[in-house]
């Protein structure tokens, strides 16, 4: 093989883009993957994951320098010291907020995997159809039908422990044992079921941590240390999953600090040739070439890549002719909810850091309901008890003070909506050609904001959070909303979206580029609408899927 010459590239390294590579290498397609960051190699490479508390100069908090370096993380609790080298400089790749977008990225091997919540739930038709029922932006190409047996397949791979609970609006799938909901918890979810007549159900979460061994992973330990690397293998990741599979092959070139800058354009056969590539340390620039290319850089830094690609052919970029590239971006808006005391328990504890909570899948707006809103949310959250760190009005110092601190405070019970952020045109994505990164290039502007569709949901939100928890015997319930910006979810999706025609979207049915077919995007860039559920186990279904097709229409000559 000539050198910088592969059957496959793929971009990015994070949860799709480690699906990709594994499931084209597997198929046997000689494959690089190009992350634009630093290797991060599985346990060697987790400096903080085994270190307690006390072992931080600040306790795992954060110093003012820190909130001067990092003016966006510091909007939320992701800045603090325990794992502050896995989110981005900053200062090296700033980007421009015409609206306030909050963006939290991870530009290193295995990306977003690191770190992320690890909630993975399915889509259901209830969402594939929801557009094409209410008559906003554009129908889904594809149904539930045709992605049930590849949320299946990478259920198996990944492993998701959870619950089989026969629900319509969230499909159950390919579990492990789930894991236990803590006294508490399983008493709220019996009086909530009986009081709604099983029309509202409190379950435990499906979550990527593993409650059985798994290839050569390690089940859960339940230390909740995830955002810093298991080195158990306890929880999906591109390290501890995808990658190692991809490299069995033998088929898998790795390739960090690969900043693609374009994806190369053939006039001729109208389709991709190639990447060109900014190394990140010599600011030399290359060029790699393959029959297949799947851009899974990240949803926004997918769509920049697309914008900057091909422009000599249309002025918006590759994948622009719709008129749709960069445009209907979502996220998850939350922040809104419930919480109180749960008297009586006093005498019961729970053992281990569970890296879990429950869920509230979505009630509202089914079975003909109509609410002043359309479409739902879901709820996250969790029972537990106060401990040495709490506050005690009564005391600040002495004996007595330490004496109470030695036993448990009282127990709590919080709920978070999760709710769906409607797929609107105005709310995009541009480059800004006049503000620059570390390495010359253009930035991305955002401009998008949530609108009354939202704000009236977030109003549900609160009170039935507030209704359900009373309901369940949980006292001094009190409802907030603590503010939301766009992005804070960390579930940004669309600007590249898939459609049944290329005059209103970006990617068909297989998540192949209208204007390009041997380009898959299948990363979150590819979303139509977002429902209200964790979307990373659709992308990974998405991927695995496209590369189906992928391999199929190599064989057959047609890409």
């Amino acid at each position: 093989m000539a050198e910088n010459v592969y059957d496959a590239i793929v971009v990015g390294s994070g949860i799709s883009g480690g699906w990709a590579a594994k499931e084209l290498t597997e198929k046997g397609l000689k494959t690089i993957m190009l992350e634009r960051g630093r290797n991060i190699e599985h346990v060697k490479d987790y400096t903080h994951t085994n270190k307690n508390p006390w072992e931080f100069p600040h306790r795992g908090g954060r110093t003012q320098q820190m909130i001067a370096d990092y003016p966006v993380l510091k909007r939320d609790y992701a800045l603090n010291e325990t794992n502050l080298e896995f989110w981005v400089n900053e200062k090296e790749s700033p980007y421009t907020e015409t609206k306030r977008f909050d963006w939290y990225r991870g530009y290193h091997v295995g990306g977003r995997s690191l770190m992320w919540g690890r909630q993975s739930y399915r889509l259901s038709d209830l969402d594939f159809e929801a557009n094409a029922k209410d008559g906003i932006a554009t129908d889904w190409p594809i149904r539930y039908k045709d992605l049930a047996n590849w949320y299946s397949y990478v259920e198996k791979f990944a492993g998701i422990s959870g619950s089989k609970d026969g629900l319509p609006q969230l499909p159950d799938g390919e579990f492990l044992p789930p894991m236990d909901m803590n006294c508490v918890e399983k008493d709220v979810a019996t009086r909530i079921k009986e009081h709604y007549k099983g029309n509202r159900h409190m379950i435990i979460g499906r979550v990527a941590n593993l409650t059985a061994p798994l290839q050569n992973r390690v089940n859960c330990q339940y230390r909740n240390k995830c955002w810093n690397g298991c080195p158990f293998g306890g929880y999906f990741s591109t390290q501890s999953s995808t990658l190692p599979a991809a490299m069995a092959t033998g088929n898998l070139t790795l390739r960090p600090f690969s900043i693609v800058t374009k994806i190369l354009y053939d006039k001729d056969t109208k389709k991709a040739k190639g990447v060109e590539v900014l190394d990140a340390q010599t600011n030399q620039t290359y060029e790699y070439y393959a029959k297949v290319v799947f851009l899974n850089a990240s949803t926004l830094n997918s769509t920049w890549v697309l914008m900057n690609s091909a422009t000599d052919v249309w002025e918006g970029g590759l994948g622009s002719s719709s008129g749709e590239l960069g445009h209907n971006l979502m996220d998850h808006h939350f922040r809104a909810g419930a919480s109180g005391v749960a008297e009586g328990y006093e005498d019961k504890y729970y053992y281990g850091r569970r890296p879990n909570g429950i869920y509230i899948p979505r009630f509202r707006n089914l079975n003909g309901e109509k609410r002043d809103y359309i479409r739902g949310f879901g709820y996250q959250g969790r029972a537990g008890r106060d401990g040495w760190s709490r506050e005690i009005a009564e005391m600040s110092i002495g004996a007595d003070f330490k004496d109470a601190l030695c036993e448990p405070g009282q127990w709590t019970m919080g709920i978070t909506g999760f709710g769906e952020t409607l797929p609107y045109h105005e709310n995009k994505v541009s480059l800004d050609k006049n503000k620059k990164d570390k390495w010359g290039l253009p930035v991305l502007a955002i401009d998008c904001e949530i609108k009354e569709n939202e704000k009236k949901m977030r109003k549900d939100m609160m009170e039935d959070a507030k209704e359900m928890l009373e309901i369940a015997g949980i006292k001094d319930v009190r409802t907030y909303d603590s503010g939301y910006a766009m992005g804070m979810g960390i579930h940004e999706m669309g600007t590249a979206r898939m459609g049944r025609d290329p005059k209103s979207s970006v990617l068909n049915e297989h998540n192949q580029v209208w204007d390009a077919k041997n380009v898959y995007v299948t990363d979150g860039s590819c979303m139509t609408s977002a429902g209200c559920q964790n979307p990373s186990l659709t992308y990974m279904a998405l991927t695995a899927r496209a590369v189906d097709h992928a391999v199929g229409e190599m064989k057959k000559l047609n890409i």
